[in-house]
């Protein structure tokens, strides 16, 4: 899920730092503002194929964040000076492994609060994208993908360990009436 190019390190790359506002109050590279705990942005991706089915993943051993845990989004934290929307079209395609997607559609936004944990805490913007086009997920980001129905998915919620923020997401997606 990072900006940088082929190669390069994920922690290096620099994010804004946002207050409880979403306002930038400065700028560190990833690995710091991981490290520091300090309140950046991020970006959920919901991705529908052509019959409607969600993309679902498990993540890569060696992410970050969460590792080797499902996720029902593709997505990840948004560049210094990047747009929200910037960013959810970037990590969709790079997640996919895909180029041509459509701009995804902003959803909604919240601020994640880490489960109570102050130092895990972004705020965030949920999208939808509709993917017509075979997907080829990055190898370094995903270890398994799917396409699961809704009912499927609900199953799975149960069953499956999941990234936490993006569980938090997808709670406020069904509450939202876009699920």
């Amino acid at each position: 899920m990072a900006a940088s190019g082929a190669g390069a390190d994920p922690g290096d790359e620099v994010l804004d730092v946002v207050d409880e506002h979403d306002r930038v109050v400065g700028r560190a590279p990833r690995a710091e503002v991981y490290a520091r705990g300090l309140r950046h942005r991020c970006v959920f991706v919901l991705v529908r194929d052509g019959g409607g089915r969600i993309f679902v993943h498990r993540r890569t051993p060696g992410k970050l964040v969460f590792p080797s845990l499902h996720d029902m989004f593709v997505g990840g934290v948004v560049g210094a000076g990047e747009s929200y929307d910037d960013a959810a079209l970037r990590e969709a395609e790079e997640e996919l492994g895909v180029r041509g997607l459509p701009a995804p559609t902003p959803l909604f936004g919240f601020l994640y609060d880490g489960g109570g944990d102050p130092g895990r805490s972004w705020w965030s913007r949920v999208y939808e994208v509709r993917c017509t086009l075979p997907v080829d997920p990055q190898a370094e980001e995903v270890a398994w993908h799917g396409f699961l129905d809704e009912a499927e998915l609900s199953v799975r919620l149960d069953e499956w360990e999941w990234v936490p923020d993006g569980a938090e997401a997808y709670r406020r997606l069904l509450a939202h009436g876009a699920g």
